[in-house]
């Protein structure tokens, strides 16, 4: 054995540590002969003993063995399958503890990696917390040892799928669907070529679309049939790209959900991107509304607009609004959207938000009063001097990821003269260690 597989091997006995903190990822955080170690499902205060399964340069991963002393913020998960399921990692956590470590996680990264400090902190913006996710991608695998198919999300730290029973954050019915889903693609004649099934529940249907990498056979449409008949469901097959999506059983009603307070319908396809909660979507559109105050004589620039979530609120509010995106198909559902909802104050455009020559678009070189953005989990760096050169002298920026936001708001506030006024989160994705916030600059 050469010195570096000796060097490799993992200590056998256990460790005893007191949790210091936790990581970004929501795993607890310990030191052992001055290097970090990361201890899976350990919460800050607690006295745990843990094992350790994977070392690395810089820092080392554990399993928790045993709690010794646990936090009183520790609670009984509610999901069966926590622990094994890579789907959530706070449930173990208080639900007031769970905000106040995101809340951390943001006021964090803009002070370290932006450099700004917010002038007021918002109080988080929160609702269901339980069955909230009305969008999802379930795994699928054929596993011949348990001769049937597997339908999940990835288990933690590996490439196996999680056997879930039930899934508690899902929106009804597919949260108590997955054993029969399971068993609908294990009876299915090309079991072994179906990778994934994608979750979109509506307002008032449930769609899901199933990944078919090979022809299916007239008695595998028969019990897809059967399935979606007696399940009061909407089939979607997809054998290629999005482009290749098709119900399974001829016309399909269309997808939406409703926006009341701003008297907005939103279709939508089974795999378009919509945001995930659909009650805290509610929420956040109305807080986004009060930040960026838009008056009936303004002109509102709305960045990553996609089906028009926040460009068709913005239109019963200000004078014009322009939506731009960078998927065609989602620009021309929101030209549908607005045209439904009978408004004609909304223009949208494709266009590559990240693109160095960005500024040369037609709508680039409009004045505007106000922006919002929601960029993807990159952030809008490469747009920021397209906003800065706006002529706006208010911007909202909802973000999906803290340590982009704070980049971003460091741009904005040393080289674009804005201020950062407000911050706060709003917990999209509550028993994850997900952040989403929401930021004001003002100049």
């Amino acid at each position: 054995m050469s010195r570096r597989s000796r060097g490799a091997r993992l200590p056998a006995a256990p460790q005893i540590s007191v949790i210091e903190d936790l990581s970004h990822e929501g795993r607890g955080v310990t030191h052992l002969n001055g290097k970090v170690v990361f201890v899976e499902d350990a919460l800050p205060g607690e006295r745990v003993e843990w094992v350790m399964t994977k070392r690395g340069p810089n820092f080392d991963d554990a399993r928790l063995g045993k709690v010794l002393e646990p936090s009183p913020d520790r609670v009984e998960p509610r999901c069966q399958h926590f622990g094994v399921c890579g789907g959530c990692a706070l449930q173990h956590l208080s639900a007031g503890k769970q905000i106040e470590f995101k809340q951390r996680q943001l006021i964090d990264g803009l002070t370290r990696i932006g450099k700004v400090t917010a002038g007021e902190i918002l109080p988080p913006l929160q609702a269901d917390s339980w069955n909230y996710r009305r969008r999802a991608r379930l795994a699928a695998r054929w596993v011949p040892k348990k001769d049937r198919v597997v339908v999940g999300f990835k288990e933690r730290s590996t490439s196996y799928i999680a056997h879930l029973q039930r899934c508690e954050i899902l929106r009804a019915p597919v949260d108590a669907l997955i054993p029969a889903l399971s068993q609908l693609l294990t009876s299915l004649s090309i079991r072994n070529r179906l990778p994934q099934i994608e979750v979109a529940v509506a307002d008032d249907a449930v769609a899901l679309v199933i990944r078919v990498l090979e022809p299916l056979t007239e008695m595998d449409l028969e019990h897809l049939r059967k399935f979606e008949r007696d399940n009061a469901l909407i089939l979607y097959l997809q054998p290629g790209g999005y482009e290749t999506v098709a119900p399974l059983s001829g016309n399909a009603p269309a997808l939406s959900y409703r926006l009341p307070q701003f008297d907005v319908t939103i279709q939508f396809q089974p795999t378009d991107f919509v945001q995930v909660n659909g009650a805290l979507n509610e929420a956040m559109i109305d807080r986004v509304m009060k930040l960026l105050e838009p008056a009936p004589t303004e002109s509102v620039l709305d960045l990553f607009c996609g089906l028009g979530n926040f460009s068709l609120p913005l239109a019963r509010l200000a004078k014009e609004v322009v939506g731009v995106e960078g998927e065609a198909g989602l620009v021309a559902r929101a030209r549908e959207n607005a045209q439904r909802n009978g408004l004609t104050n909304a223009e949208f455009f494709t266009g590559n938000l990240a693109a160095p020559d960005v500024n040369q678009e037609r709508w680039a070189k409009r004045r505007y009063d106000k922006v919002l953005l929601d960029p993807p989990r990159a952030g809008a760096e490469e747009v920021l001097p397209v906003v800065a050169a706006s002529g706006a002298k208010r911007l909202v920026y909802v973000s999906c990821h803290p340590g982009t936001l704070a980049r971003d708001a460091g741009i904005l506030v040393r080289e674009h003269g804005f201020k950062l006024t407000a911050a706060g989160v709003m917990d999209m994705f509550p028993h994850t260690a997900h952040v989403e916030s929401v930021a004001v600059f003002t100049r």
